[in-house]
């Protein structure tokens, strides 16, 4: 089966990045594409503390931070087809968590041989007012690095609103969204399929 694996950068584990990455995998889900959401917001997981281990192992996993689940979601990652990597905007950039996991699995990939090649990834940003395209660039710059294909939507994959539930008034929004889960969706059925 098809699999699309999705991690939520907000602390907000109901609020409107939830929401905005349910309006992706929704279509998704209809394709009989398997999804599994991952909480990353809200977890503390740190940086990348550029000890090099990860190069000089080369088993795919980070070893210089202890006990926190990045190698667990590295390892759904690999098992996944698609990536999708959502991140409400703080300061018009990622969450720290969302960062953290765009650097400590980037650099495990980059120095294992590209290990996320030809995956498809998808970003999702939310934002109370602005910055999401810049949070949409850095969530992007990721996977392209990492030489994933990128679908595209009708409009850049963002949402506006506050207050959890705000991003139901955004319809054009959602949309938005909704047709990014169809053409991954499809994407996903053309490569895999």
């Amino acid at each position: 089966m098809i699999k699309v694996v999705a991690f939520n950068g907000s602390p907000r584990k109901e609020g409107n990045t939830a929401q905005a990455l349910r309006a992706v995998l929704a279509p998704l889900a209809k394709a009989g594409i398997g999804t599994e959401t991952i909480q990353i917001g809200g977890t503390g997981l740190r940086g990348c503390i550029a000890c090099y281990a990860c190069a000089k192992e080369k088993d795919r996993r980070c070893h210089g931070v202890k006990g926190d689940p990045l190698n667990d979601w590295i390892d759904k990652m690999l098992e996944a087809q698609g990536i999708l990597i959502a991140s409400p905007t703080y300061f018009s950039n990622v969450t720290a968590e969302t960062k953290a996991l765009i650097d400590r699995a980037g650099l495990v990939a980059k120095v294992n041989g590209d290990m996320f090649k030809g995956k498809v990834g998808a970003a999702v940003a939310v934002a109370r007012r602005a910055g999401a395209t810049d949070v949409f660039s850095a969530i992007n710059y990721f996977f392209l690095i990492n030489q994933m294909i990128v679908p595209g939507s009708r409009y850049w994959n963002l949402a506006i609103g506050r207050d959890p539930g705000d991003i139901q008034k955004d319809e054009e929004g959602l949309a938005t969204l909704a047709n990014l889960g169809e053409n991954m969706a499809w994407l996903l059925q053309k490569l895999c399929g």
